[in-house]
């Protein structure tokens, strides 16, 4: 008995963002003029990312009159607390999740009254009662549904939640898994000008996506897990990692963080093959991190720009959404209804420095 990911739904707060327009509100925020402005602008050409979207519109705007979430100063002082920015998730995320739900199970024959667990993700916030009640309160989920949070673990948390749901499944015949990463990013904009916080601030996004997973004697097609692999290079842990400030979360994201990756993905590829029994690959889904990761990826994998068009699409047209951005990947893939019983492989990193793989069959 198999596990299946038979639907996936997404959604983008309302606010999609052009690149250039959140690199002037950057370069003015910093104060960055010139040459360090020119600078800013080759980071943001080099992001391989055309628009985002953000809960908070002020992004958009150098008119600070049009402000609503940042002080109307050109200082952005006070800059926002921690609280108010957890406020701000406590507000929206509920509402964005619920979408993503929605369009998920409206490519599903399952009712929401029959899931039996709830996998919620989020490394962006917290709260309790949290966004698993908010979820079951209002899509009017069983109030016996089986709830799993999934806190803090960064961008490769989504293979983490389907390798849960995956467990649920094998364990439960009957188990109607739904899966739901929630992630607002950008409110976590850091002002500060070192090179971690600023290649943070061109990459990163807001999105949610949700999946369904059942157990393969439910009759359901779609993506069937074959084998997980995951490993941890200690000496990247300094490289790329998540912190609670005063201020917000702060992201620590280095740029050696490809060559951390480089040096790890070919030996975790091949524990996964191993695993996997052998089988080629057709297709890939990996997690568009940055651009620079894709490329890395392409070279010691051997793979071209179009093995990885699925990723560059998410990452051009959404950016870097955390834990979410995979599951937008993915459903990429099944929108292009790829050949049954071929292979797709998908990785995902983040704190740790963490690797998480996965093959998965078209069933």
């Amino acid at each position: 008995m198999r596990s299946v990911i038979s639907a996936i739904g997404t959604a983008v707060p309302e606010n999609k963002i052009p690149q250039k327009e959140i690199l002037e509100f950057m370069a003015n925020a910093h104060g960055f003029e010139g040459k360090d402005k020119t600078r800013l602008k080759a980071l943001y050409r080099a992001s391989g990312i055309q628009t985002r979207h953000s809960v908070i519109s002020d992004y958009s705007s150098l008119n600070i009159e049009d402000w609503k979430f940042y002080p109307k100063n050109r200082d952005l002082s006070p800059f926002p607390t921690t609280q108010q920015r957890s406020l701000l998730y406590k507000k929206t995320a509920p509402d964005l999740a619920m979408q993503a739900v929605k369009n998920c199970i409206q490519k599903s024959d399952i009712k929401l009254d029959e899931v039996t667990h709830l996998i919620t993700i989020s490394c962006t916030g917290m709260y309790a009662p949290g966004l698993d009640i908010d979820l079951v309160n209002g899509l009017k989920l069983r109030p016996d549904v089986q709830r799993t949070c999934i806190n803090f673990m960064g961008c490769y948390a989504a293979i983490t939640g389907i390798r849960t749901a995956d467990a649920f499944c094998k364990a439960d015949p009957k188990a109607k898994v739904l899966v739901v990463s929630t992630e607002l990013c950008t409110i976590h904009f850091q002002n500060k000008t070192d090179e971690d916080n600023l290649l943070a601030n061109a990459l990163f996004s807001d999105g949610a996506a949700a999946l369904l997973m059942t157990s393969s004697e439910q009759g359901n097609k779609g993506l069937s897990p074959v084998a997980f692999h995951n490993q941890i290079l200690n000496d990247g842990g300094e490289n790329m990692a998540w912190d609670i400030g005063d201020f917000g979360f702060e992201m620590k994201l280095s740029s050696y963080v490809p060559n951390l990756i480089e040096s790890g993905i070919a030996g975790m590829i091949d524990q996964l093959k191993k695993k996997m029994g052998g089988s080629s690959i057709q297709q890939y889904a990996i997690h568009p991190g940055g651009k620079r990761i894709l490329e890395v990826i392409e070279q010691e994998l051997n793979l071209d720009k179009n093995d990885n068009r699925y990723a560059y699409e998410v990452l051009q047209n959404y950016g870097n959404m955390s834990s979410a951005t995979l599951i937008f990947v993915l459903e990429k893939l099944m929108q292009e209804k790829p050949k049954k019983g071929e292979h797709c492989l998908s990785v995902a990193f983040g704190p740790g420095l963490t690797l998480e793989s996965m093959v998965l069959e078209i069933v």
